[in-house]
């Protein structure tokens, strides 16, 4: 069993699943409204776990119902949660969450907790995979990444960092908007993962691309976690010693299925059943 540990951010979800999304000063009535545990660090570890992993998580609470909510799954799934400290000067991190009838959706977090991870609180050895995500403060990310044995950062949310930060990461994961934010900076990593939503996902060191994968075709309803269940699942088989095709097509697979699903946690699948869909195709 490989062994992961994440290093991010823990939020409630408030979803609105609405008839289209709003556009600037309109309001949008007809909606449902439903919580969901998530997060990106949080999201990212339970699909790692659901894909087969031993994980450990760190990052931040706060001293409020929330907070049990928004790791109910985690602890059910026996996350080793150890390293989540609670905080009592901050709420629990919330994502305010619109999904389309296509599962497109609009995502405004505020981060809470999440923003009180010190570098103190982060502790990993130099045999570990060590998963980041940027919903932290950079310092946090910096000392992760320092310590870690073999490095996957998802660049998500985009936000400004060093170039001796991004140079040191094994990995780095971005869409479509987070590679042109970062643009030629990303050509200093030894590798990078760009996520393609239906089409797939592409490999790329510098301008050379190295692999490129298909996805799933599915029936989706919701997007909102696909993201992370792509790295939470490609942590586990490269941490397994999967070369990087198999990596990336199991990874695929997974963001495939978590948008058939409403919700981002509840949404995640199982090794199983990811490997029951790609034998079907």
């Amino acid at each position: 069993m490989s062994r992961v540990t994440v290093v991010g951010s823990v939020n409630l979800d408030l979803v609105a699943t609405a008839p289209r999304l709003p556009v600037p000063g309109e309001t949008v009535t007809d909606a449902t409204f439903s919580t969901h545990p998530g997060g990106k660090g949080a999201n990212q570890a339970l699909a790692a776990r659901r894909m087969g992993a031993e994980v450990r998580f760190i990052g931040c609470i706060g001293s409020d119902t929330e907070a049990i909510q928004a790791t109910r799954l985690l602890r059910q799934a026996r996350v080793d949660m150890s390293g989540c400290r609670t905080v009592a000067d901050h709420p629990t991190g919330v994502a305010l969450i619109i999904v389309g009838p296509g599962g497109e959706n609009q995502i405004v977090v505020a981060p809470g907790a999440n923003r009180a991870l010190s570098p103190e609180d982060v502790l990993v050895s130099d045999d570990e995979t060590v998963v980041c995500q940027l919903e932290i403060p950079i310092d946090a990310v910096a000392a992760a990444v320092g310590q870690a044995g073999f490095s996957i950062l998802n660049c998500a949310p985009a936000r400004d960092m060093p170039d001796g930060l991004l140079a040191s990461c094994d990995v780095v994961v971005v869409n479509q908007s987070e590679r042109d934010f970062y643009g030629s900076r990303l050509e200093m990593v030894p590798l990078v993962i760009q996520t393609l939503g239906p089409a797939g996902a592409v490999a790329m060191k510098g301008n050379t691309e190295l692999v490129r994968v298909p996805s799933l075709k599915v029936d989706s309803v919701d997007a909102v976690g696909a993201g992370d269940a792509f790295v939470g699942a490609l942590a586990v088989e490269l941490a397994s010693g999967s070369e990087l095709p198999a990596a990336m097509r199991i990874a695929t697979a997974t963001g495939a299925l978590a948008t058939t699903r409403r919700g981002a946690q509840t949404a995640l699948p199982t090794r199983e059943e990811v490997l029951e869909a790609l034998e079907r195709t």
